[in-house]
């Protein structure tokens, strides 16, 4: 085995020929990686939106398992959440984690409708996502986000 003992230390010979990678081609995988995540931030961005929204779709769909309860022993909806015994989580405005306030819009002896708004905006255009369900249990967006 020959053992090269004519390089300085450090490695490289000295003349310039030292290896790695310059300026530019490190600038140039610096803008790729940036232009990948501002492609992938979008979708991220929706994913995490709809994980937020099945908050509004879990209370909604409790809601409307108190008003079936509350129809069949009363014969009539429910007037308010509050008569069902539904328990709002505190809102983030409040201290709390909810991200929707869930109340009952309308309610009579053959029909309700329950909404559940959100308090945060999460896309800052000034529109708040709305949800609802009715006496049938369809959970309909009402106004998207």
């Amino acid at each position: 085995m020959i053992k090269r003992n004519d390089q300085p230390e450090g490695g490289g010979g000295g003349d310039g020929s030292e290896r790695g990678f310059s300026l530019t081609e490190l600038l140039i995988v610096v803008v790729i990686i940036g232009i990948l995540a501002l492609l992938a931030l979008p979708r991220f961005l929706s994913v995490a939106t709809r994980a937020k929204q099945t908050e509004a779709k879990l209370a909604l769909r409790t809601l409307h398992t108190l008003q079936q309860a509350h129809l069949y022993e009363y014969d009539r909806y429910a007037p308010d959440a509050v008569a069902l015994g539904f328990e709002q989580e505190p809102t983030v405005e409040d201290g709390g984690t909810s991200r929707y306030r869930v109340r009952v819009e309308q309610a009579d002896g053959a029909r309700y409708v329950a909404v559940a708004e959100a308090v945060v905006d999460f896309d800052d255009d000034g529109v708040y996502d709305v949800w609802a369900v009715d006496e049938t249990g369809r959970v309909v967006h009402r106004q998207p986000d």
